[in-house]
């Protein structure tokens, strides 16, 4: 279980990382392909360093890599951070349905 490989901390990190738009918007914008945080930032209506600030909170869940590359800051994803998070939410939903089956269940059950 995901559950299991990731520590409480790495969970909260992970949910706190994606509950942001502007850092959603980011992990969509570099799965299509690698960007530089000047790159990102072009596209926001917000400073350089918020930019920077955004990108540092996925890079801490593991959600993005950053790499030098000359004077730039190129963001790339890490696709299985990613896959790892769905993963954690399909066991979620799995454990609300079962909970959800049971009380069905126990509904039916004749009195």
């Amino acid at each position: 279980m995901v559950v299991d490989e990731l520590t409480p901390d790495e969970v909260d990190r992970l949910f706190h990382a994606l509950a942001d738009r502007t850092r959603r918007d980011i992990v969509v914008r570099v799965i299509g392909g690698e960007r530089s945080v000047s790159e990102l930032a072009r596209g926001y209506e917000m400073s350089f360093a918020a930019v920077q600030k955004h990108v540092a909170v996925l890079e801490r869940a593991g959600l993005v890599t950053k790499v030098r590359r000359g004077r730039e800051a190129l963001v790339r994803p890490d696709i299985t951070a990613v896959q790892r998070a769905q993963r954690l939410l399909r066991e979620y939903e799995e454990l609300w349905l079962g909970r959800v089956a049971r009380m069905d269940a126990l509904l039916d059950e004749p009195r």
